[in-house]
């Protein structure tokens, strides 16, 4: 099977063009308005941006390279079935709308990690999330850089350690110099780039596998089309519930994540941040399902073409199937390459200048202004921008490590980054829904959490007993240029075994038979639910120490900071009995004290004793309302 190996001219300038207009939406940003010059500009935009370029940032923010590789890869090695974790993220997005924006928006604050402090009144607590959130945030820059890089490593004789330069140095500068706003702004434009490369891969691979039918028709005899397994078992790699249940809980920690917080605060309205998660939610299951759909047709295009590259050993990895399928199908189209690449790298750049300006965001506001109190803003806001660069750099220095990891990138970054997203996502829904957690059993239950999920992640990847999946049967070799002696041809199909996690086309396959014993049952989770483990533990361990510490009186919570939860989830029940579940904490003032103290520092007791007041006054002016009585435009205020 013959293809052309690297980009002709035309594809350097699709390339070129799409990149430099990214930097210069940046260059642009960076000297419009305020010329970024405050915190406020810089970090979150001034707080009034548009719903609508805001909601698109959103959704591009987390469709990087992996969505856009790793994604397709997974469904042509595994099957259709992975399409349903998209149903988690539309549930996940919508559970943001009854947790995150209430709890966050009317806070006005910039680090989701502020909220810590606030909630506890303990900087420790504060720094704890803010490590852990940096450590997350560099760990997946590593992936984001390395999935493109392998990409355009597979196709051509740009190296890896090329591209990763590239598309960093490129997010680095419009990120440093433009903030949020040339955050967002770009990820409009790199939207539109995106969509346009992923339809045109669809249509055109579609067409070359003789159409829909035929796409079809080939999955199903594969076996491919295997859409649910409502098998109970957590070891299994892919159920239907692990899948959508267990991605609904895994993916809370995108909505408390801080890029998300970002745009929330940087929405004028609470109303207009629930509507961008709404948007946000089904635009994620449709885009996901896309990026699914290419893996069933390239599956079929190297079918009908009689070479799978992966089974042929023309590839290495299974990441590599879409680029190197785009340089076959545009081998006469030039330009289209070009397009394709420029899709991906746009999507890598838009989920790495979110991370970017998200961490320093947290640089900002978590450490330097917590050690250098009477920093001026013009100062802080350019220890940001310097940050934005030792942030780039760190990721560029890990993604180096993961060029010997074997496996599909959507499963290996989902394990790592669940080992530190799981600890935190708990520690915040510990804090929003346990009144009486204190500083002490969060930080506890945080790491005694991190400690038992990177015991299981660091076992997964060292036992050599667990038991596989084993890939889908792959297509046929016979009119390859140059067959392997070492591949089985049965029923015009060719057995292989591709990477999954830590296992390669070395390894034998795996022994189905072989159960698992001892630690090996606690390693062989399914990596969907490490996530999940890591929230449980923290909860648990949170709510035991709290216990063993003494439970605080239920009048001393401060309800700023916290949700009532049967109001949030089941507010059918009569008010009467949630109030009655609430054990005596006063969640009835908390609209009162949000709408008139904001997150200022009041002692508790003076903001219950004010509520109290408030809410009294409150409904005597209603009563009077009623009555036609005439109010002032302050006691209508008041109302």
């Amino acid at each position: 099977m013959e293809t052309r190996v690297g980009f002709v001219a035309v594809d350097y300038v699709v390339f070129a063009i799409s990149v430099a207009i990214s930097i210069g939406i940046g260059i642009f940003q960076a000297m419009a308005g305020g010329k970024q010059k405050t915190t406020s500009e810089y970090l979150v935009g001034n707080r009034q941006m548009s719903i609508i370029p805001v909601t698109l940032s959103l959704i591009v923010s987390f469709e990087s390279s992996i969505m856009m590789l790793a994604y397709p890869a997974e469904v042509y090695t595994y099957g259709i079935m992975f399409v349903m974790s998209s149903l988690g993220f539309l549930l996940a997005v919508l559970l943001g709308t009854r947790i995150v924006v209430p709890l966050i928006h009317p806070l006005k604050i910039t680090s989701v990690y502020e909220y810590l402090e606030l909630r506890y009144k303990s900087k420790a607590v504060r720094i704890l999330g803010t490590l852990l959130g940096m450590l997350s945030n560099v760990v997946y820059m590593a992936f984001v850089l390395y999935g493109p890089g392998l990409a355009i490593e597979a196709v051509t004789d740009f190296p890896l350690w090329a591209s990763v330069l590239c598309i960093s140095t490129a997010s680095v500068l419009y990120t440093a110099i433009g903030g949020l706003k040339a955050v967002i702004w770009t990820d409009v434009f790199q939207c539109f780039i995106m969509f346009t490369g992923v339809f045109a891969v669809l249509i055109k691979g579609t067409y070359d596998a003789g159409g829909p039918r035929e796409v079809v028709d080939i999955s199903s005899r594969t076996g491919r089309m295997n859409f649910f397994d409502f098998d109970l078992d957590p070891t299994v790699r892919h159920t239907f519930w692990g899948l959508v249940i267990g991605s609904a809980i895994r993916l809370i920690n995108m909505t408390f994540s801080q890029p998300t917080v970002q745009r929330i605060c940087a929405l004028e309205k609470q109303k207009d941040a629930n509507k961008m998660l709404f948007v946000s939610g089904p635009a994620f299951l449709f885009t996901l399902s896309l990026a699914c759909a290419e893996g069933l047709v390239a599956y079929a295009y190297f079918t009908t073409q009689g070479c799978d590259p992966i089974a042929s050993g023309d590839i290495k990895k299974a990441d590599q199937i879409m680029p190197y399928m785009v340089f076959h199908i545009f081998r006469n189209t030039p330009g289209m390459a070009g397009l394709f690449m420029a899709a991906v790298f746009s999507a890598s750049l838009s989920t790495l200048s979110s991370l970017l300006n998200s961490s320093a965001a947290m640089a900002e506001e978590d450490i330097i202004r917590q050690i250098f109190r009477n920093i001026s803003d013009h100062k802080a806001t350019i220890i940001a921008k310097i940050s934005v660069v030792f942030f780039g750099a760190l990721g560029v220095g890990l993604t180096y490590f993961l060029k010997n990891v074997k496996g599909i990138i959507s499963q290996i970054s989902t394990s790592f980054t669940s080992a530190i997203s799981g600890p935190i996502t708990g520690l915040f829904l510990f804090s929003a829904f346990y009144p009486w957690g204190t500083k002490r059993s969060a930080i506890i239950g945080t790491l005694m959490s991190v400690a038992l999920v990177f015991w299981l992640t660091l076992g997964q990847a060292m036992s050599k007993s667990l038991r596989r999946a084993v890939p889908l049967v792959s297509g046929p070799t016979d009119h390859c240029y140059h067959n392997s002696s070492s591949m089985i041809s049965v029923n015009g199909f060719t057995n292989y075994t591709v990477g999954y996690s830590y296992y390669t086309t070395e390894d034998p396959l795996p022994d189905e038979s072989i159960e698992p014993e001892g630690l090996d049952k606690y390693y062989s989770i399914s990596y969907l639910w490490i996530n999940v483990l890591g929230q449980a533990f923290t909860i648990f361990f949170g709510i035991i120490v709290s216990l063993i510490e003494g439970v605080p009186s239920s009048d001393s919570v401060d309800v700023r900071f916290v949700l009532p939860f049967f109001d949030q989830f089941f507010p059918c029940i009569p008010k009467r009995i949630r109030k009655r579940l609430y054990f005596g904490v006063p969640f009835d003032k908390r609209e009162i004290m949000l709408e008139k103290y904001g997150k200022d520092e009041t002692d508790v007791a003076t903001l219950n004793n004010l509520g109290k007041k408030n809410e009294s006054t409150k409904i005597e002016l209603l009563s009077f309302q009623k009555e036609g009585k005439f109010l002032t435009d302050e006691e209508k205020t008041i109302i």
